[in-house]
């Protein structure tokens, strides 16, 4: 087996041929695939299925829409924070990475944890894919379970097989996907603006007025409205495959979280014009019911745009995740195994097909609504843990280089709005979100018993320190060994 010399690239993002015999993942994401990375992961499922949650949990049209105004905002922050936080930290991993440079090893160990647990982005935009895939082809009827969760398993095993088999055609695939996906919010847009706009806004009047509202399921209207604001923070966990990350990263989340914000706004905008508060909570498909009135013509279109914005965002969450778990391999906090990469396709394979399982299973736990609930409270916890550790960092290393720095205004407002969130769900919804800090937790013992390796029997510490045990030559030829399908023959 041999490998020839490669390109590397240098912090700055400028590539520069040197002598390199290892393995490891290229620079190849540009400014472009980094903006389609952002709006492909965040306009996924969220803007179709989330209205109804926003809606239910927020009881009036007109706080629903205040909060989808906000949730953007909220989410603007965070990607603002993160922006620094991937420029002053230019590995990739995301949240670990950043909980392990400023909190420590034990919070980062438990954002992995959870990630094996919540499987989040994966497992509720496959189903929402598959839903949206089925349920024309029974309208009126209800679409049959088994069938939408099989429909799912095949997107996801697409989206798997694409990842595994090259990141360049990935990110094409994401670019090509974030065009169709704007062209379907556009086209939601349009009619309802204009309808809007020549009279129709009796859905509008008393916007304010509502019997239901209450104050405890406020938190759950702002995770549902998150949730479909998430995936800002993705472009973060493959910082080491950016070009020139100190300018393309906070570019690409100052133009995407803009774009998003005023698009989301806008969608419930059109969907209201069109449809009244009842008949958007009795719509399973909320975008389907809004082209049967609005878009007739062109209705029968409508899922199948939804349903590959969908795969658009799966693909993003199958291009990051890996990442996540790749690095926290490599810090050895994970099974080696998970810090290999394809010889020939540098790939993280064995993280991708890692979570392929995982996501299958997840599919079979509930809803989708009760899967947005159970999984928001860590993602929220761990997210604002990460501000605030970005915030002490400031503290405690100020002549830390920080080439983009968010004003501390902005840090302490996001950071401060999260924790409250996270600790008012507990009260609003003591059975999921309680049950989701009780899974997070579980994973302090396993971390003292693995990690520590000081709480651990001898003989069992042979099997947890393989990792240790070989050296650079050695990791290589078992990377070779685990990882070869045929004969590479790289030039």
């Amino acid at each position: 087996m041999r490998v020839s010399k490669r390109e590397s690239v240098t912090d700055e993002g400028t590539e520069q041929p040197v002598k390199d015999d290892a393995v490891h993942l290229r620079r190849r994401i540009g400014l472009l695939p980094s903006i389609s990375f952002i709006i492909g992961t965040v306009v996924g499922s969220g803007i179709f299925i989330a209205p109804k949650g926003v809606l239910m949990n927020s009881g009036s049209v007109g706080l629903s829409l205040l909060v989808w105004t906000l949730c953007g905002v909220l989410s603007t922050f965070g990607a603002l924070c993160y922006a620094e936080l991937g420029t002053s930290f230019r590995k990739s991993g995301g949240h670990y990475t950043y909980l392990l440079e400023t909190l420590g090893p034990l919070p980062a160990f438990l954002r992995l944890w959870t990630e094996f647990i919540f499987i989040r982005l994966a497992t509720y935009v496959s189903l929402a894919f598959g839903q949206y895939v089925v349920e024309p082809l029974f309208m009126p009827c209800a679409a049959p379970t088994a069938l939408v969760k099989l429909v799912s398993m095949l997107g996801v095993t697409f989206v798997v097989a694409m990842n595994c088999w090259s990141v360049s055609m990935a990110a094409r695939t994401q670019v090509l996907l974030t065009f169709i996906k704007m062209f379907a919010l556009i086209l939601i847009i349009i009619p309802g603006i204009m309808a809007l706009v020549n009279g129709k806004s009796e859905n509008f009047q008393n916007a304010f007025d509502s019997d239901s509202f209450s104050l405890t399921k406020l938190p759950l209207a702002f995770y549902s409205g998150l949730y479909a604001y998430g995936g800002w923070f993705y472009l973060n966990f493959i910082t080491e495959e950016v070009i020139n990350p100190n300018r393309t990263i906070p570019l690409a989340v100052i133009f995407s979280m803009v774009t998003v914000t005023v698009c989301y706004v806008l969608v419930n905008v059109a969907y209201y014009t069109m449809m009244t508060a009842n008949e958007l909570l009795m719509s399973d498909a909320v975008a389907v019911t809004f082209a049967s009135r609005a878009l007739q013509g062109v209705a029968p279109a409508i899922p199948v745009l939804v349903a590959l914005s969908c795969l658009g965002a799966l693909n993003g969450g199958f291009f990051s995740s890996p990442r996540m778990l790749f690095v926290g391999a490599r810090e050895g906090h994970l099974p080696a195994i998970f810090s290999m990469i394809h010889i020939r396709r540098q790939t993280p394979l064995p993280a991708v097909l890692f979570l392929y399982p995982l996501v299958i299973i997840m599919m079979a736990r509930g809803e989708i609504f009760q899967l947005i609930n159970f999984a928001s409270f860590s993602r929220w916890l761990f997210i604002a843990l990460a501000t605030l550790g970005m915030i002490i960092h400031r503290y405690r290393f100020p002549d830390h280089p920080r080439p983009f720095k968010v004003p501390l205004a902005v840090a302490v407002v996001f950071t401060i709005v999260c924790f409250f969130i996270v600790g008012l769900s507990l009260y609003s919804d003591p059975w999921n979100t309680g049950g989701s800090c009780a899974l997070t937790l579980s994973g302090v013992p396993v971390y003292y018993l693995t990690v520590k390796k000081s709480y651990i029997p001898e003989r069992w510490k042979k099997s947890l320190e393989l990792r240790d045990k070989l050296g650079p030559a050695d990791v290589c030829h078992a990377e070779i060994i685990i990882l070869q399908v045929g004969k590479a023959d790289i030039d």
